[in-house]
């Protein structure tokens, strides 16, 4: 049998979150190796990324590779219109958000989600203490001075510490016996590329429906389409298999119907995803020699684009702990730990929370719940300090660290 690998840090998952986090973790010096498997492309996914993660990306040189100046494949929010489409009696006033209205000149960018993986794992590729594997983890042995992977190549690899970034069936997470709450919603994600005639003004238009959000991002021109969003639409099973079975030009035509021909004829572009929305939320995000990011410890569906903007602090979270830290030093190394589960518990309860919360109400059609979400909706659209306040919280987070205290000594929400 061939010796192990060695390493210090095993990053885990190929996607976006588990590449940030090796090259973070490497940028602070620890020898890192990454496995996983480029993960197969997700049909008109795309990633909002808000300026407070762009802001993190920057501190480990990675924004630049998403500047719309340079890079094709970004283009600007500036602005967020709310449609409550619901039909109900009591449906909030149309809201409009600027990023001036902050102090920013976009929200942030939004970025194919197949692109943004294809980036990083170019950067990967380029640091000298970042070692890429291609293949899966089959089984991981935890011990007291430190783990070892077995990939399903049969090669061993051995660290200090595993930081496993591999979605929500991660095989780190099962095997270090950490707890985890799954939901399902009665909703499936219909996900796309649109061209459309009519300009989107660089701001994202989500309608509130019955079935969920439906929801334009927009995406940046090319030469042929000056007009372009991806779009993700929350429907019925039954439904989503309805539109899906529909001619592409169709269901072009059944899209402008719903967004009530505001964008004009729409024609799609490329192929088309689906899949069914569903949430979970962990009881920790670590274990001894264990850190959990991204979809390893929380998933939740598309609203308010905080998916990955949290899987970046995640992955930016685990690197700060582990600055500077001896971590063949065990007491450090769990010190470091209990920091970054401290740093990320009330963050990602809240989120979970606020984004379950929304997705129920919209679908419930309980007019009491109606009139709490009208009335909430159109609070944060009339009063100024409060929108301003909803949009820093959404933009780059900075409740959670005031509930962080009062989060720990909360339940996790269970189903």
């Amino acid at each position: 049998m061939q010796p192990p690998i060695e390493t210090d840090i095993l990053a885990v998952g190929a996607g976006a979150a588990g590449l940030i986090a090796a090259i973070a973790l490497a940028r602070t010096g620890h020898r890192v190796a990454l496995v996983g498997r480029k993960p197969p492309p997700l049909p008109g996914r795309t990633v909002a990324l808000f300026e407070g993660s762009l802001q993190l990306l920057e501190q480990f040189d990675l924004r630049a590779m998403l500047d719309p100046a340079t890079s094709p494949i970004s283009a600007p929010v500036r602005a967020m219109r709310i449609i409550d489409d619901t039909g109900s009696p009591f449906r909030a006033a149309t809201g409009y958000f600027e990023a001036e209205e902050i102090g920013l000149d976009a929200f942030g960018l939004n970025v194919p989600n197949d692109d943004i993986v294809q980036a990083l794992a170019r950067v990967a590729e380029n640091i000298d203490n970042l070692e890429t594997l291609e293949a899966f983890v089959a089984d991981y042995a935890f011990g007291d001075d430190g783990v070892v992977a077995t990939l399903d190549d049969g090669r061993r690899v051995r660290c200090r510490l595993i930081v496993a970034g591999d979605g929500r069936n991660s095989l780190a997470r099962r095997t270090a016996g950490i707890e985890a709450t799954e939901w399902s919603y009665p909703q499936t994600a219909i996900t796309l590329i649109l061209r459309h005639r009519r300009a989107h003004h660089d701001t994202t238009t989500e309608y509130h429906t019955r079935s969920g959000p439906f929801t334009f991002v927009p995406m940046p021109p090319l030469p042929d389409a000056p007009y372009r969003s991806s779009l993700v639409w929350l429907v019925g099973p039954g439904e989503a298999k309805r539109l899906l079975a529909l001619p592409r030009e169709k269901l072009g035509e059944r899209i402008a119907d719903q967004a009530h021909h505001r964008f004009g004829a729409c024609e799609i572009e490329g192929d088309i995803g689906a899949f069914p929305m569903g949430g979970m939320r962990t009881k920790a995000v670590s274990a001894p020699r264990l850190m959990l990011v991204g979809e390893a410890c929380h998933v939740f569906p598309p609203l308010a684009a905080q998916g990955l903007n949290l899987g970046i602090r995640d992955s930016v979270d685990a690197a700060r702990a582990l600055e500077g830290v001896d971590i063949s030093d065990a007491r450090a190394l769990s010190q470091a730990i209990q920091s970054f589960e401290d740093s990320r518990r009330a963050d990602i309860d809240l989120r979970t929370q606020a984004v379950d919360l929304l997705n129920r109400s919209l679908i419930s059609g309980l007019p009491p719940v109606d009139f709490l979400r009208g009335f909430g909706m159109s609070a944060v659209s009339a009063i100024g300090p409060l929108r301003r306040a909803v949009l820093r919280e959404g933009v780059s987070p900075h409740l959670s660290r005031f509930l962080g205290p009062l989060m720990k000594l909360a339940p996790v929400a269970r189903r």
